[in-house]
């Protein structure tokens, strides 16, 4: 019977196995070094907030595995021999696949920063990091005060959990504006407001130069490149992005760049051996998505994929239009096509920006000023319909169609019912101007 043997028990490893195991009888092995079982990454800042326990994060009871043939293997891939088929652990033992599929996902970036490996110093994406926050920041009383170094999406969501249990937070954000390599200017300065707006110090255009221990190996302080401020804390979140957790595979044959190297049908250069989630990188970006994507959705997507390749019917990962959404603090944001910030924005594209009075809520509406095309949409506050944006970028709209059909796509025609006139005066002020 083939063996398949998937490394990774993230979205990506455990749809792969869900889908193979409806589509045939294969012996499936699921490998991680992380978690007995698999739990939704997503949702671990609410384990901290409260909202939930750590095994409400598993979406599948733990009968679920045996009972669908779902072989479970904790243990740490130390070596992948591909010319053998053999797997490597680093606890002795070896495991025999006939198919191979790397699904390890990221890690967080660290830059050699003096003092990243001290006690107290975390980044916010595995299990382990959840305990060590538990540990390290269970109130303010042990935490007086944390830092998070980088900007982005992680980041934001530290600073919410640890605002959450009254914790200090400073924030240091290497770019000018928050998060501006992919917000245009007035989403990122709003966001900006925002974090300050809950009490928390966001420091712009600065960058950490070490963590300083005290005498027992733990955080004490921060310096600060800039100014060679010292700031007592005791947690420091590393959030400045994630890298493909591909260490293991650096000596082998299968071909690597930042991430495991793939084709469109997720297959590397060795036969018989895959990559998905976001360790995978495509050798050529498919349209203006980026060659790795640490996106959950397209985790799933290359899961439901490659299960049908794996069991015969052979077919190309196809992620369609790029959606996204996130939450800044209590502002829900999602985003439709393209919308580019001041990180790679084409000349051609053109933005209509409306934000309201309190400063909470907005939408960026981006198309081509030579052909008037709806590019795409960002939205802070207000909900939009997934499949409505999906439609019209497929049919390829114009953005006179779609600022005139708005209230087709939102989610409270009540709150839009409201606005639709002034978002619509504003856009044709724009276009007598421009």
């Amino acid at each position: 019977m083939e063996h398949i043997v998937i490394i990774g028990n993230g979205i990506s490893g455990v749809t792969l196995a869900r889908h193979v195991r409806k589509l045939s009888d294969k012996r499936i092995t699921i490998v991680s070094a992380e978690t007995d079982y698999f739990f939704s990454r997503t949702a671990l800042m609410y384990v901290y907030m409260g909202h939930m326990k750590f095994e409400h994060t598993q979406p599948y009871e733990n009968w679920f595995w045996k009972k669908n043939r779902i072989e479970l293997k904790k243990g740490y891939v130390k070596q992948v021999e591909t010319a053998t088929k053999t797997l490597h652990f680093a606890e002795g033992d070896t495991l025999q696949y006939d198919k191979l599929i790397i699904a390890t996902g990221s890690k967080p970036n660290k830059f050699g920063w003096p003092g990243q490996d001290l006690n107290g110093v975390m980044g916010m994406y595995h299990k382990q990091d959840l305990e060590n926050l538990e540990k390290h920041a269970p109130n303010n009383e042990v935490c007086k005060r944390a830092v998070i170094v980088g900007g982005g999406l992680i980041g934001i969501e530290l600073a919410e959990m640890l605002n959450s249990r009254s914790i200090p937070v400073t924030f240091l954000v290497r770019e000018d504006s928050f998060w501006d390599g992919v917000l245009p200017q007035g989403e990122s300065e709003m966001i900006n407001r925002h974090i300050k707006n809950h009490h928390i110090d966001l420091r712009l255009s600065t960058n950490l130069k070490e963590i300083k221990s005290d005498e027992n190996g733990k955080v004490k302080s921060v310096i600060i490149e800039e100014t060679g401020e010292e700031l007592e804390c005791n947690v420091v979140g590393l959030t400045a992005g994630v890298a493909p957790n591909i260490d293991f595979i650096k000596d082998s044959d299968i071909e690597t760049g930042r991430g495991v190297k793939v084709n469109r049908f997720l297959e590397t250069n060795i036969p018989d051996v895959y990559a998905i989630g976001d360790c995978a990188e495509q050798h050529e970006a498919i349209g203006n998505r980026r060659p790795i994507e640490a996106v959950w959705y397209t985790g799933r997507m290359m899961g439901e994929t490659l299960a049908q390749t794996i069991c015969g019917n052979k077919m190309e990962y196809k992620p369609g239009h790029w959606f996204n959404s996130a939450k800044f603090l209590d502002i829900e944001y999602q985003t439709y096509g393209w919308v580019f910030g001041k990180g790679g924005r084409p000349e051609y594209e053109q933005h209509f920006h409306w934000k309201h009075d309190d400063d909470t809520k907005c939408i960026t509406v981006a198309y081509d000023k030579n052909t008037n095309a709806f590019l795409g949409i960002n939205t802070f506050g207000i909900r939009m319909r997934h499949e409505v944006f999906d439609q019209w970028l497929t049919e390829k709209r114009d953005v006179d169609y779609v600022m005139q059909h708005l209230n087709e796509a939102n989610f409270d025609p009540e709150f839009y019912s409201r606005f639709e006139n002034e978002i619509l005066q504003a856009y044709n002020n724009q276009l007598q101007t421009a």
